[in-house]
């Protein structure tokens, strides 16, 4: 079952997310879409994940590499960086504070 999620609440974790996804396997632009669909979430846009790619390239977040595709021209992979994988690790901290801290909520409020 497909759950929605706000736009902006989604955009505020994807660069956590692909940093989560390109720390375990270096991808391409489809793959990570594929990726992303395979964990539940067919909302994000597409148009929305090469945007921010190449913004976290700018940033030393990740770097990609040209490789050769079996179906047709060379594909732009991406791998973090080591920036990245701290970057990945601020972000997996404070996503652990907000599951808590919305936990703690919760409990409160079905109290």
């Amino acid at each position: 079952m497909e759950h929605k999620v706000s736009s902006q609440l989604l955009k505020g974790f994807l660069q956590g997310i692909l940093l989560i996804l390109l720390a375990e396997e270096a991808d391409y632009g489809y793959g990570i879409g594929q990726r992303l669909n395979a964990v539940g979430l067919q909302q994000v846009p597409k148009g929305t994940i090469y945007p921010l790619l190449t913004s976290m390239e700018k940033r030393g977040l990740i770097a990609s590499e040209s490789r050769p595709s079996p179906d047709g021209p060379s594909r732009k992979y991406y791998a973090t960086t080591k920036e990245g994988l701290l970057a990945k690790q601020e972000f997996l901290d404070q996503w652990g504070y907000l599951v808590s801290a919305m936990s703690n909520l919760t409990k409160e409020v079905k109290a």
